[in-house]
């Protein structure tokens, strides 16, 4: 048998959770193949068999947290049994010399235990009745020792079967209480009565047929008619929904305290005119280098902050704690804020900055659509120097967004409507759109900050900018 542990698949991870297994015990596998998939607090993972063989045990479940290096299967490789069979012939007969004879009397294995002894089987005499003569009535079969109490002949003495009715096991002759089953109540008023405590055979019913009611069961108690506490807990639990809190949004959440309460945020808003970059989508859209992808403002505003951060470089920054250093950066890793199922992800496009538009744009959409099939890798999500985040697809102008552990400035980009906007004079209708960049001010002074997101502003009302500037 080859255990297969659970493996860090990136950046010092501790553990992951069990999503779905691939194969069951029994399957054979390859070795690569694919097995399971795993969310760790970055993304979804699938994991390749290193074995190849037969699925012997899964030593995990689904939706199960497990620790990083941890066995979660093991692979029969038929290395075992081969071994076995190759085996001298000798070695064999030695190997079945030496094992013991069975013994005489073999008892058949059952489910516990090892079942009854073989043999005639004796039924153990029956004990004598209290009263010291047989149940059959015959001769007295024992005395009591003298002093004896009648509490210590009942238990010491007497078999179960002799009780008689009403008589307790402590010798009292106590008639046993009826059953709540010979009572006349609708299960609701059995299960009310179980919550409250109410013995349902102290009650007189006032129901039909001397069926007790609910209102017999609360008068009982003395109390007007409410909720008993487990109705109260039942209530509560249908009225609402817990999810444990793991995978990538443990990490996330983990992630915003710390950048929240470690780097010092301030944010800025500015008022853009889209209508030049609207114009200009529409235009993109039509060029045969751009037929193959998606094209929308946000690829604009991707640009502008990539020409933006060329000319600003603190703003594509880090704060390196340990060696009281400011790294800049000379490459722009840009990452996109992406919403999904499973939580925010940030998965970044490597080197940005050396990508032209139209290629920029494919890598864009590829970015995204990994992301909401929940394919995106760790290594996806490391390195980020710079991030957009895209508010304006979920209907809100702006808002103050935290900056993602190991970047100095994230740009929001709110969504694009129609305004007035004062144009030569002029009050006129304009596509109007907010930008908020918050930025480390450790790391960034407001006045680098300020020039930043207006070079992004400037860029984006007349987007000719970016290629003069760029």
């Amino acid at each position: 048998m080859k255990e297969f542990r659970l493996p860090d698949v990136g950046e010092g991870l501790t553990e992951a959770e069990i999503v779905r297994w691939h194969v069951k015990v029994g399957d054979p596998v390859k070795v690569n193949q694919t097995i399971v998939e795993i969310e760790t607090a970055k993304a979804v993972v699938e994991l390749p068999c290193p074995f190849e063989g037969v699925v012997a045990a899964l030593m995990a479940d689904e939706g199960e947290t497990v620790d990083v290096g941890r066995p979660i299967i093991s692979v029969d490789d038929g290395a075992g049994p081969a071994l076995v069979a190759e085996r001298p012939a000798a070695l064999a007969d030695a190997a079945a010399d030496m094992v013991p004879a069975p013994p005489a009397e073999v008892r058949q294995p059952v489910l516990v235990g090892y079942g009854v002894k073989p043999g005639a089987a004796k039924r153990r005499p029956r004990k004598p009745s209290p009263s010291g003569t047989s149940p059959t009535g015959g001769s007295p079969a024992g005395t009591p020792p003298a002093g004896a109490s009648l509490a210590g002949t009942a238990t010491g003495l007497r078999s179960p079967e002799a009780v008689p009715s009403g008589v307790q096991e402590g010798g009292v002759g106590t008639a046993a209480p009826p059953t709540s089953a010979a009572v006349l109540a609708k299960p609701p008023v059995r299960k009310l009565a179980r919550d409250l405590g109410i013995d349902l055979t102290a009650l007189t019913g006032t129901g039909p047929h001397g069926s007790i009611t609910r209102d017999d069961v609360q008068a009982a108690v003395g109390t007007a008619p409410a909720w008993p506490q487990a109705a109260v807990a039942t209530r509560e639990a249908e009225d609402e929904e817990r999810i444990p809190i793991r995978g990538v949004r443990k990490a996330t959440a983990q992630a915003m305290v710390a950048s929240a309460f470690t780097a010092p945020h301030v944010t800025e808003f500015l008022q853009v005119d889209m209508t030049e970059t609207m114009d200009a989508v529409r235009r993109l859209r039509e060029l045969p280098d751009f037929a193959e992808v998606k094209v929308s403002p946000l690829l604009l505003v991707a640009k502008a902050v990539l020409v933006a951060a060329r000319r600003h470089p603190m703003i594509n920054s880090a704060w390196d704690e340990a060696r009281q250093e400011i790294v800049v950066k000379h490459r722009v890793n840009l990452g996109i804020a992406a919403a999904t199922p499973r939580g925010l992800l940030v998965p970044n496009v490597k080197d940005a900055h050396l990508l032209s538009l139209p290629a920029l744009a494919g890598a864009l959409g590829a970015l995204a659509e990994t992301a909401r099939a929940g394919r995106t890798q760790p290594a996806d999500m490391a390195g980020g120097t710079i991030t957009i985040t895209n508010v304006g697809v979920f209907g809100v102008d702006s808002g103050t967004p935290i900056l993602n552990p190991g970047e100095s400035a994230i740009l929001a980009f709110g969504q694009v409507r129609d305004m007035p906007w004062v144009v030569d004079g002029q009050v006129v209708p304009r596509k109007v759109c907010t930008l908020a960049v918050s930025f480390d001010h450790r790391v960034v002074d407001g006045e680098i900050g300020s020039l930043f997101l207006r070079d992004v502003g400037a860029m984006l009302e007349d987007p000719l900018r970016m290629l003069a500037w760029g």
